[in-house]
């Protein structure tokens, strides 16, 4: 091959991959619209102890979670409806009820669904013996349902969540008020902001 085929060659090759890159960046931006938030867990002493990371892609919104220092076992895990992440606080619905992250109010759910099936409901978070977890899964809603006029909260509960599952051999009469509407997760030991949007 003499030297001037080469240099053609070479040219040739050069301008294809020039197309190829720019085709790479069209591509990219073509994507869609991408949204992400992230936002610290706090314990009610304001330590963190742990991150959200939350991504919406094309419709698909995808949730990210590291935590350390928690106690080992299952852990409720939820989106509250108020982005409130007060230790000491009142509940919005019965002011005289106060309690760490209660300022966040009861899970996301806005089309007034029992527990297990709240838009807030997620998968139990599991705690390893060192402390620490990590759990990512595609959540049911997208970043407009979380950063609405008030935000909401993640959280993050001391036990874990029954999701209202109690079998009639135990509760003839079916689950109380509190596990149809918490699922028994106990204390809320971690929360993160989601700000509105």
């Amino acid at each position: 091959m003499s030297r001037r085929t080469r240099a053609t060659a070479a040219a040739l090759a050069a301008c294809g991959l020039l197309t190829l890159a720019a085709c790479g960046e069209d591509g990219d931006s073509d994507r869609g619209d991408r949204n992400e938030v992230s936002a610290k867990l706090a314990d009610p002493d304001g330590k963190t102890i742990g991150t959200v990371e939350i991504e919406e892609d094309d419709g698909a919104t995808q949730m990210s979670i590291r935590v350390n220092g928690l106690d080992a076992g299952y852990h409720g895990f939820h989106v509250h409806t108020t982005g409130k992440c007060e230790a000491d606080s009142a509940a919005p619905d019965d002011p005289a009820k106060t309690g760490d992250f209660l300022s966040a109010g009861g899970h996301l759910n806005p089309d007034d669904s029992a527990h297990g099936a709240h838009l807030g409901d997620l998968p139990a978070l599991l705690v390893k013996p060192d402390g620490t977890a990590t759990l990512e899964f595609t959540g049911p809603f997208t970043l407009d349902d979380l950063r609405d006029a008030d935000g909401s909260a993640v959280m993050i509960h001391a036990g874990p969540d029954n999701y209202a599952n109690v079998p009639e051999r135990y509760a003839p009469e079916g689950p109380d008020e509190d596990t149809t509407k918490t699922g028994d997760a106990g204390d809320r030991i971690a929360c993160a902001v989601i700000d509105a949007g």
